[in-house]
């Protein structure tokens, strides 16, 4: 039989922790990375979870790394604290990794929801995407430097996405999307500080009116009403005010250990039990 082990990565995640987790179990192994938590997160882990880690990681990539390299299954589902796996899609990735011989990854499709609406048009780079790569064999996915989304590297041959969506309950509402507009931004210029990218505040205005537009019109987010504005205007301030905080708010950001290394990560392997 085909070993599924599905991993999550959490900070302060309680209020959608144990959700997430409960519709996990359909997979042969569950692991949970906690980053940095100071909440009830650990608590519910160990309740339904196999294997927990704890640690600090100021990088994506290197949690994400990991949080995979605790898994011991065939294939690696990854699935974010406020995203939902359905019974729909559990069924069909069970069904794949049954019978593939060949496949190497598959996009999984996402549904959107903000303060419990479904929106389906309009998202795009990082304010949303429509599809992930989430489920891919052992040693086919590895991430690069950044600590917002940062890019993905796949090896092997891809499949079809799948038909069945994975649920990611994105922001509770306005004031949750504004708050992410902020955390994003401000991340983001640590990374251009860091990197010497571009903060150039004419060019970084011009990517932000074609993200605009893109949201907007291509992806058709006017369908949305007034939240498919807002979508597009966050996605279009995104490159423009990451720019500016790294003009004025950062300076030289020369990546440390507790960056690149999963340290200070101590292992659990509670007993999976009813909460």
């Amino acid at each position: 039989m085909v070993k599924l082990s599905a991993f999550v990565c959490a900070h302060n995640e309680e209020a959608r922790l144990r959700e997430c987790l409960v519709r996990l179990r359909f997979a042969d192994e569950i692991v949970v990375l906690l980053d940095r938590c100071t909440d009830g997160s650990e608590r519910i882990a160990r309740a339904h979870a196999d294997k927990v880690l704890t640690g600090a990681f100021l990088l994506e990539g290197p949690r994400r790394t990991a949080a995979l390299e605790a898994c011991s299954g065939d294939w690696i589902l990854e699935v974010d604290a406020d995203e939902d796996v359905t019974q729909e899609l559990a069924a069909e990735i069970r069904a794949f990794i049954e019978t593939d011989t060949d496949t190497a990854w598959r996009r999984i499709p996402v549904e959107n929801l903000v303060q419990g609406r479904l929106i389906r048009h309009g998202w795009g780079g990082t304010f949303g995407v429509d599809a992930v790569q989430r489920l891919y064999r052992r040693g086919v996915k590895s991430w690069r430097r950044g600590r917002v989304h940062p890019p993905v590297q796949l090896v092997g041959r891809g499949g079809p996405p799948l038909r069945h969506a994975l649920r990611h309950w994105v922001d509770t509402d306005v004031s949750d999307m504004i708050a992410r507009l902020d955390r994003y931004t401000r991340l983001r210029a640590q990374d251009l500080a860091e990197t010497g990218g571009d903060i150039g505040l004419w060019s970084n205005a011009f990517r932000g009116v074609r993200r605009f537009w893109k949201s907007y019109v291509s992806r058709r987010g006017y369908r949305e009403g007034a939240w498919g504005v807002l979508i597009a205007t966050m996605a279009g301030l995104y490159p423009f005010l990451s720019a500016v905080r790294a003009r004025i708010e950062t300076g030289p950001y020369p990546a440390s250990a507790e960056d690149e290394e999963a340290a200070r990560v101590l292992e659990v392997a509670p007993p999976r039990m009813s909460a």
